[in-house]
């Protein structure tokens, strides 16, 4: 699955020969983080075409913010994260294929942990 990942990845950023190894090495944590969020039962098969194209466009939101010009401020492996200054045009389509992604993978997310907790009045 990670062929078609980058595939469609590819189809997203255009990215040059320089960039390839990123983008590639980004679509096999994405598909990981994708995978790791899944409902309990759910394969990234049982997805069908949703979990390559979400994986895609949250490998491609992280090459995005790359080719801003801005200077890298922060990079974590862990849950992949790229944090640039400048080029908030941007980061900000690069944020939109992350919510983009979570909208296409909403019906097949586990529970995040969240829970409203109530307060005494």
């Amino acid at each position: 699955m990670l062929e078609q990942i980058v595939h469609l990845a590819e189809a997203i950023v255009q990215p040059s020969e320089a960039e390839k190894p990123l983008l590639t090495a980004l679509c096999a944590a994405a598909g990981a983080e994708i995978e790791g969020r899944l409902r309990d039962g759910i394969s990234p098969e049982d997805c069908g075409d949703a979990f390559p194209c979400a994986a895609a466009l949250l490998a491609a939101a992280g090459v995005l913010p790359s080719r801003s010009g801005g200077d890298v401020e922060q990079f974590s492996v862990g849950d992949v994260s790229l944090r640039t200054g400048g080029g908030g045009q941007v980061c900000e389509a690069a944020a939109a294929m992350r919510r983009q992604a979570a909208s296409i993978m909403a019906g097949y997310w586990g529970d995040d942990a969240f829970a409203f907790l109530g307060v005494r009045g």
